[in-house]
């Protein structure tokens, strides 16, 4: 199917001997990448090739080729090295097995909002206030001191307060 197309894409003889070279770059990229990588770089070199605009005859086919296989490689590079593909882990089920909400955990769960609500609802106004704003409205400390019209020190103390309130609640 990769031949067809790549045959396709300009109709002539060059493009069947880009056709019979397709071995030779998929040989190239795979001893600079993971082999399940491959495929996907030589659909991008096809993919090249096919969009290619210009309807001048290839002087050098190979050369061509091969500087658009390099071409998708760099770009390949520089994605992960953005991207840091390869600090990426997969997650493997058998190893972090997804809990089941029993009807039973859902009902905990309530209610340990519920409580926990009520807490937040029985802090001094400024502590609740204060962790309120950090907490859901995702304000910095500054921005609490500035909107509340205190020091970011009396911030720290309220948050600081309203967390040991509300942990003593869970626990």
């Amino acid at each position: 199917m990769l031949k067809a197309e790549v045959r396709e894409s300009t109709g002539g003889e060059p493009d069947i001997h880009i056709a019979r070279l397709l071995p030779t770059v998929r040989r190239y990229l795979a001893r600079r990448v993971a082999a399940t990588e491959v495929d996907d770089l030589v659909q991008d070199v096809a993919i090249r090739l096919h969009s290619r605009r210009t309807t001048d005859a290839i002087a050098n086919p190979t050369a061509y080729l091969f500087q658009v296989a390099h071409s998708v490689l760099t770009d390949h590079v520089r994605r992960n090295q953005v991207r840091h593909r390869s600090a990426h882990l997969t997650l493997e089920e058998d190893h972090h097995p997804v809990e089941v909400c029993s009807p039973e955990r859902v009902l905990q769960g309530k209610e340990d909002l519920a409580r926990l609500v009520a807490a937040i609802g029985e802090l001094p106004e400024r502590t609740q206030q204060a962790f309120v704003l950090h907490r859901f409205e995702e304000m910095s400390y500054a921005a609490i001191a500035r909107h509340l019209g205190i020091s970011v020190s009396a911030v720290e103390k309220h948050i600081m307060k309203a967390i040991r309130i509300l942990a003593a609640v869970i626990a």
